[in-house]
């Protein structure tokens, strides 16, 4: 069965206008005399991460942004604009004429086409003087994320967690099958075969996968892993960074993952799987086998069992490969970046608004406020789950400057359910990281070729899997993609790592 390409689909974006910073005056009285008392206001634009507020609130006005103003002494005006096309929608912010104080992007790229743009603030002696938390809580090789001949350019928030994937399968068939948890690519691809051809579940109809994936290649790590390369990262070969995209481990990946949707094993509509729909698989049981993110057990594998309660999921080895290789990504360090523009005189109350984000404020951003969502119970976090939902949207403003405290982050998981096993999978996972070795600021020439080059890579490789190219196609991708700015790219990267290899744990 072949598919038509996924066409992408963005948003038309109306312009949101954004008013001119501004300092309201508060007044207070003593007898005749008036004391005026500058606040100063920041207009921020943000992800809204997905999330919703209560009935009564809005970004704008709800008790954890009262929070951080009542501590900060900074006024915020929040305006977040839809997911579909955010970064879009920041580069129309940007030339607006009058930005706002602060923008949040996920985009290495965005952040650095701007860097080398000149529109962003250099943020050094605000830090300095204003950011003791973000000094004390960021690692300096994550400031160098966001260093540019000596400027720091924006405020990393970041990654709480190493990695993402984990792969997980249903016991009960297995066992129904009679087959053993799969730990070879080999034995992986004899399990994805029963799954797809012997009616894991018992209802007479050829409605199954062997295999499971997202749109853009989404969730093959562990298989990519089998091979010896992940997406979008640079591995050391004869002393010097290569890019993975390109190696020959990357065209064998792509070989197997191609074999298996020739065999029927891999979903045919994995073009058009977003992670909702991918969500939905396996929740109805169509779904066995697949990488799933370390906290999927407390959200699609959970909905499998509740609709399924002989739906067994148990966490498996990741494959391993033919010459004995196994692992998954790693992600970045930088979570999110936090860019004020040029124009911008606010500053010192946008890394205010920051340091204590990441400080003062970070537990009751994350877990949110004691006694009201959570109370210890003999030492341990105990939530209370409709409260905890309903505050969700904290995790908005946290997670502008989200920093890594590593009993929080066990609290917080293992209160969210010890059945869901969220703290034992993350730890499996960071036990499996393959280590991407750039871990610099994006470099000039990605911020001017990264966008083309990623679409260019997304397409081929899905083409490739799905039947629609040739696997010779590969070759010419690693051509296009060396004249199309890659090798400027690898220049730019090798010269980094010349610089920094000495300090590089290898």
């Amino acid at each position: 069965m072949k598919l038509g390409k996924q066409s992408a689909v963005f948003a038309v974006l109306g312009v949101i206008g954004i008013a001119g910073c501004s300092f309201p005056l508060n007044e207070k009285y003593s007898g005749e005399t008036s004391e005026t008392i500058r606040k100063p206001v920041i207009k921020i634009v943000v992800n809204s991460l997905g999330m919703t507020f209560p009935d009564g609130m809005d970004p704008n006005s709800n008790p954890y942004l009262d929070y951080i103003e009542n501590n900060t002494g900074v006024e915020v005006n929040v305006t977040l604009p839809p997911l579909n096309g955010y970064d879009e929608k920041l580069n129309v912010i940007m030339t607006s004429g009058e930005p706002p104080d602060l923008l949040n992007t996920t985009s290495a790229s965005w952040f650095m086409s701007y860097v080398n743009q000149k529109a962003l603030t250099p943020l050094n002696d605000y830090i300095e003087k204003y950011g003791e938390n973000l000094k004390a809580k960021i690692p300096k090789d994550v400031w160098e994320h966001v260093t540019v001949n000596g400027n720091i350019y924006a405020i990393p928030s970041l990654n709480e967690v190493k990695g993402t994937e984990i792969v997980y399968a249903r016991k009960d068939w297995l066992d129904k099958l009679g087959l053993q948890p799969p730990r070879t690519v080999e034995e992986y691809t004899e399990v994805m075969e029963a799954f797809a051809r012997r009616d894991p579940d018992g209802n007479g109809k050829k409605d199954t996968f062997g295999l499971s994936i997202m749109e853009r290649l989404g969730r093959t790590s562990p298989f990519l892993g089998a091979f010896g390369a992940q997406m979008n990262a640079w591995y050391e070969r004869d002393g010097k960074l290569v890019y993975s995209g390109i190696l020959p481990e990357m065209k064998q990946a792509l070989a197997y993952l191609r074999t298996l949707y020739e065999k029927d094993l891999l979903d045919p509509e994995f073009p058009l799987n977003k992670i909702d729909v991918l969500g939905e698989k396996v929740a109805s049981g169509r779904v066995g086998l697949y990488s799933a993110a370390w906290s999927d057990t407390r959200t699609h594998i959970a909905a499998s069992r509740e609709k399924d309660p002989k739906a067994e999921w148990i966490p498996l080895d990741y494959p391993v490969g033919p010459d004995g290789k196994h692992g998954v990504y790693s992600t970045s360090s930088v979570r999110s970046y936090n860019v004020v523009p040029i124009q911008s005189r606010n500053a010192e109350a946008v890394v205010k608004f920051l340091d204590f984000i990441a400080g003062p404020g970070h537990k009751s951003l994350k877990l949110g406020f004691e006694d009201k969502v959570w109370t210890r119970v003999n030492g341990k976090l105990s939530i209370r789950f409709e409260e905890h939902i309903k505050h969700g949207y904290r995790g908005i403003y946290g997670a502008l400057a989200d920093t890594v405290e590593r009993e929080v982050t066990r609290d917080r998981l293992e209160g969210l359910g010890e059945q869901y096993r969220l703290y034992d999978n993350v730890q499996r996972v960071e036990s499996n990281l393959m280590t991407n070795r750039f871990d610099g600021a994006p470099t000039p020439a990605m911020g001017k070729h990264q966008v083309k080059l990623s679409k260019l890579q997304e397409e081929t490789f899905t083409r490739i899997v799905a039947g629609l190219s040739p696997l010779e196609e590969f070759d010419e991708f690693v051509k296009r993609w060396k004249d199309s700015g890659g090798d400027e790219i690898t220049g730019e990267v090798n010269d980094w790592w010349r610089d920094n290899r000495q300090g590089i744990v290898k």
